[in-house]
């Protein structure tokens, strides 16, 4: 962690009068990461470090991830103290969300956005991706079931059971049962981890009935994306726009990262390699931070290399190391 975002850090916990833990997931194309549940061991750490405290401000940057990772670290952050906000310099989509709902109050620049929770269900059984391989598989989204059946219903106007089944029987023979049964799982899993997190910022029933039909099926699209004024406005989430000091700090914490992390870099080999035959990368993919617990990096490591693959040049990836390192 170097000496500007230190002193950024102590800002922020200044004018927040809280602890700050950072946690971004890069998305960084072509070495994209998610929130993981091999994550959750070193924010305990980090948070064995900050101790029990009064409030945690967690800086929050990631496409999504594994659902039940992030209900989890919010609710290993929970028992660190006893008020708990969300801070989004730009996005904390899918999962992301999720985490936001579980927060006493969400922290969003005018760059956040949030999203839809609808899952999407990725396993053995999916299907595969053609030309691809066998192990390439179509992530399933639940939202895609249901759209599939409500075309059936509405659009193509088909009512008696006999025809329904019938296109019921053509979407299983083109999706596994087990994995419609998955995805049915899945959205009833999500809706009761949403209803559980937002308690702890929603009160109102109702108002807690609609952002969960929004979030999981109303938006229509998984890229849908939601803006701080119609997540406060529109949904009623309990969000604080920043003062403009603290937009400042937010923005050139996450600038510092992302400038760290490459986010917007390109990473091509051939680019990279240029005129030599080989060259060894390190390239930093996920980091979780804080003042007390240092930084924490899921990190990949390798060496690219020429090789002939006649008639022309291919590049091949030599991976020497990939996991997670700590830098004090």
């Amino acid at each position: 962690m170097n000496l500007e975002r230190k002193q950024l850090y102590e800002a922020i916990e200044k004018e927040r009068n809280s602890k700050l833990l950072v946690y971004v997931t890069g998305d960084k194309a072509g070495w994209e990461t998610q929130i993981a549940n091999d994550a959750t061991d070193y924010i305990s750490d980090q948070l064995d470090k900050i101790g029990v405290v009064e409030k945690i401000s967690l800086l929050l940057f990631t496409n999504g991830g594994s659902t039940l990772a992030g209900w989890n670290i919010v609710n290993l952050i929970r028992q660190f103290c006893d008020d708990f906000e969300i801070i989004v310099p730009s996005k904390a989509r899918s999962t992301g969300t999720l985490m936001c709902l579980g927060a006493n109050r969400i922290i969003m620049t005018k760059q956040a956005t949030l999203g839809p929770i609808d899952p999407s269900v990725n396993t053995p059984l999916n299907p595969t991706v053609p030309n691809a391989g066998p192990q390439a598989r179509v992530p399933v989204s639940v939202e895609a079931i249901k759209g599939f059946l409500e075309l059936a219903k509405h659009e193509l106007n088909l009512k008696d059971d006999k025809a329904l089944a019938d296109i019921f029987n053509v979407l299983a023979d083109k999706v596994h049962p087990l994995v419609l049964g998955e995805v049915y799982r899945a959205i009833g899993q999500i809706q009761m981890l949403a209803r559980k997190l937002l308690v702890n910022q929603v009160k109102d029933e109702s108002k807690i009935e609609k952002i969960i039909s929004f979030l999981c099926s109303e938006s229509g699209s998984h890229d849908y994306t939601i803006n701080r004024r119609e997540a406060k406005n529109e949904l009623g989430l309990n969000v604080e726009k920043p003062s403009d000091s603290l937009y400042d700090l937010i923005n050139r914490t996450y600038m510092s990262i992302r400038e760290e992390l490459q986010l917007r870099t390109s990473f091509n080999p051939e680019s990279y390699l240029g005129a030599d035959s080989s060259k060894e990368y390190t390239i930093k993919r996920t980091l979780i931070e804080s003042l007390a617990g240092g930084t924490d990096c899921f990190v990949s490591e390798g060496r690219f290399a020429k090789i002939e693959l006649p008639p022309q040049m291919g590049i091949q990836d030599q991976r020497i190391f990939e996991g997670w390192k700590h830098y004090d």
